[in-house]
């Protein structure tokens, strides 16, 4: 008579626990869970089941994903052929995902690997331990949804009530004991910034200035003007507490009042081109400091009104100082000579030689810029110009343009060809653009 042999069966027991609560006592869950396991292993000695060296251990980690280090792990193993059984203390250990449960069942089937639940006795391998696995798990899932239903609905409630949730505060706040409180120095400069805006109404020259004021955001930088036209569509910022789109009355202290807030989006509700518009007669003039006579004397700008109309000049400094008759151009109609010398500077965008100049003057500061890049750029302040608002485009003329010549027989216009590096450098990198 022949003594039966049993076939060594390898068992790899995988534990985990969600959250990191409780891991740093010497005896915590995840032990726990292995022992019950080892010790159900030990109990099945006669039927060949062995336990593996490996443990398989994922702390902190919710079952709702399979990236997980140490299941990643055990299913490298699993399909290595170095696991025959998996062992857990329950089935939600693993996965409290149906979809993702079947994910790890396939694996096993296609490698001849057995799944054990320790406390829900089943067998993966029969059509029985198949059902009963679907129910286990249907039930597991269903726990997790409630469970996340209850938080949602919870942080609704709260959200109604005006009490802070958590994440990043806004600009200008601090969060103490889970409440919202104002950051004084930081709320100076949010108030700032409403006010300025009401000023300029331009969030591309507001950008501009902050970052000459060398103010940055909590995270150290620069604020743009993406950044901020959110913080001036952020109703935190008068006392509210906003959840999926309905606001209510916060718990915190307002930095901005209502009266402010009501003017700024009064602004904000104009197109970009309107408000350009509506402030193009209070911009400083384009060519102020650039334009000059035949006898190389400064033209000033000056403006009169008649019929409650602005009308627009630049004077011969010669002619303010000796009278009239003095300069033979004594003085221009300011909208037209503007309207010449931009007309000039598209013109020169396209040009196949300003276009090398300008790519060699950017790379001098950034070697990945191409021609093909400078030309683009060029080439995309054309239709961009009228979008501009005044102060935007009375800064680019001085950027690009070192001297304006005016005599009687027309202008002449001579171009800085390190701005036109910067400013091709300043449209690669988004910097300019319509302030909406």
């Amino acid at each position: 008579m022949t003594d039966k042999i049993t076939r060594k069966l390898r068992c790899a027991v995988y534990t985990r626990k969600s959250s990191e609560e409780g891991l740093e006592q010497e005896f915590n869950s995840l032990h726990a869970q292995r022992e019950a396991c080892e010790a159900f292993i030990a109990s099945q000695r006669s039927e060949g089941w062995v336990l593996v060296r490996d443990q398989y251990d994922d702390g902190g980690i919710s079952g709702g994903t399979l990236d997980r280090r140490a299941l990643q792990r055990l299913m490298q193993d699993v399909e290595d052929g170095l696991v025959d059984i998996v062992v857990v203390y329950k089935i939600d250990r693993l996965s409290r995902s149906l979809s993702d449960f079947a994910k790890l069942v396939d694996v096993f089937d296609r490698n001849g690997v057995t799944f054990v639940s320790v406390t829900q006795s089943f067998n993966t391998t029969t059509s029985m331990g198949r059902l009963t696995l679907n129910i286990l798990l249907s039930f597991a899932q269903f726990e997790r949804e409630v469970t996340a239903e209850r938080i949602r609905d919870k942080f609704a409630a709260s959200r109604r009530k005006g009490m802070w949730m958590g994440g990043v505060p806004p600009f200008g706040y601090r969060v103490e004991n889970r409440k919202l409180l104002i950051d004084e120095e930081r709320a100076e400069h949010v108030r700032w910034i409403f006010d300025r805006f009401l000023e300029i109404g331009s969030g591309t020259e507001l950008a501009r200035e902050l970052d000459k004021r060398g103010v940055r955001n909590a995270g150290g930088n620069r604020i743009d003007k993406k950044f901020l036209y959110r913080m001036l569509n952020n109703r935190t910022y008068i006392g509210e507490a906003v959840h999926k789109g309905d606001s209510y009355p916060g718990e915190h202290d307002a930095i901005i009042d209502r009266k402010t807030w009501d003017k700024v989006h009064a602004i904000l509700q104009e197109s970009p081109r309107k408000r350009a518009a509506r402030t193009r007669a209070e911009t400083p003039a384009l060519l102020k400091g650039l334009l000059f006579g035949p006898d190389g004397a400064a033209f000033s700008p000056t403006h009169t009104r008649k019929n409650g109309k602005l009308y627009r000049y630049y004077v011969s400094q010669t002619v303010l100082k000796h009278g009239a008759g003095s300069c033979p151009v004594d003085r221009v109609p300011a909208g037209e000579v503007e309207a010449a010398v931009i007309e000039q500077l598209r013109a020169v965008f396209r040009q196949p030689e300003i276009v090398a100049g300008t790519w060699k003057a950017a790379r001098a500061h950034a070697d990945d810029i191409t021609e093909a890049d400078a030309r683009a750029a060029l080439q995309q302040l054309d239709p961009l110009w009228d979008e501009l608002f005044p102060a935007e485009q009375a800064r680019i003329v001085a950027l690009l343009v070192e001297r304006v010549e005016i005599g009687t027989d027309g202008l002449n216009v001579r171009l800085r060809v390190d701005g036109l590096g910067s400013l091709a450098r300043e449209m690669l990198a988004g910097d300019i653009g319509a302030a909406a």
